[in-house]
């Protein structure tokens, strides 16, 4: 006589719910819960629903015509729109089965359109629902467009971020790391566009800077123009700007600043930093400064090319005075300088 094999797939009848619809409830005539599926015990909190009315679960919402006198078997059939008393503003969906015997009956529960609302709320996955569910597809398209959404938001950022690169670069004199001539009248004509704007400007050139460059070679040069760009910095304003020309020009904007003998003082001291000799290779490299001077308040109505030709001018004055002074632009350094 030969035995059968044992059916290995067969399970006790709890087990089977649990695996085929996760998120059931067993309730009895009384409408009192014998057992509840693990997706919803989880969403629960596992705070132990057996022993509990559906009444004290849920918040029925549709049918509308449900009284809280009737038993919930009378629903068989119905499709219910629901929510849990402790999370009211998850909508659930849900359809009632009566056993054949009354002596009770099994609701099953769906998220929905609010599953990821629910995913998000009570901490599910995957496991949390029947191989066969729906939510299971739409779960996966979830996953797919957040991995899709974040690949975009970083390609968003990357993109940003070489964006702000490119503009901070087209900004930027690339040897010195000081703003270039186009980033000074970007801010030039903002600070015009103010009425009650003021500033002040200075152009300077560096004196001796050819004999270095010609005596030592350009690696030199380089190195003085960094030591020029680190003293600038060290001696200005956080609000201030130092910009670089090109070759050995420089023009710096003191922010708020109405004060000449402020001014003429930021000059002198920077005329004396730089003239102290830097080391170069075991060489020393000595250089000075020559600056002109303007400031806003000087003109009625300042124009940015206007500053920029008479602080050049006053620059002239201070070179053709013999050099590593400062001077601030007067109507008479033009005449000498049309003059010259």
């Amino acid at each position: 006589m030969m035995m059968q094999s044992p059916d290995l797939r067969a399970v006790p009848i709890h087990d089977a719910l649990d695996l085929l619809m996760p998120m059931h409830l067993c309730f009895n005539a009384q409408d009192l819960v014998t057992h509840a599926g693990p997706t919803f015990q989880k969403m629960t909190s596992h705070q132990g629903v057996v022993g509990q009315t559906l009444a004290e679960l849920f918040e029925l919402r549709k049918p509308f015509a449900f009284e809280a006198s009737q038993s919930w078997l009378s629903l068989a059939g119905q499709p219910l729109q629901l929510a849990l008393a402790q999370a009211p503003e998850l909508p659930l969906r849900g359809t009632i089965a009566r056993l054949s015997d009354q002596s009770g009956g099994i609701l099953n529960l769906s998220l929905g359109l609010s599953f990821v609302q629910g995913i998000e709320e009570f901490g599910l996955n995957l496991n949390d629902f029947a191989p066969c569910d729906q939510t299971v597809e739409l779960l996966y398209l979830h996953e797919a467009n957040q991995v899709v959404s974040g690949e975009s938001r970083k390609l968003t950022t990357r993109l940003m971020q070489a964006r702000a690169l490119a503009e901070e670069q087209a900004l930027t004199d690339t040897l010195t790391g000081l703003s270039n001539r186009r980033a000074l009248e970007a801010v030039l004509s903002r600070l015009l566009s103010r009425k009650d704007a003021q500033f002040a400007l200075m152009h300077l050139d560096l004196d001796y800077f050819k004999q270095v460059n010609d005596t030592y070679g350009h690696a030199a040069g380089d190195h003085v123009l960094l030591h020029v760009a680190h003293v600038m910095r060290s001696d200005l304003r956080a609000g201030d700007m130092a910009a670089r020309f090109g070759g050995d020009e420089f023009v710096i904007l003191l922010r708020d600043c109405d004060d000449v003998d402020y001014v003429r003082s930021i000059a002198e001291r920077l005329i004396a930093a730089l003239e102290a000799p830097i080391k170069f290779e075991g060489h020393l490299c000595e250089i000075s400064a020559s600056i002109g001077i303007t400031l806003s308040s000087m003109y009625s109505q300042p124009k940015a090319a206007q500053l920029l030709n008479d602080a050049d001018v006053a620059l002239y004055s201070s070179k053709a005075a013999g050099r590593a002074c400062a001077t601030v632009f007067q109507p008479e350094c033009a005449t000498r300088a049309s003059t010259r």
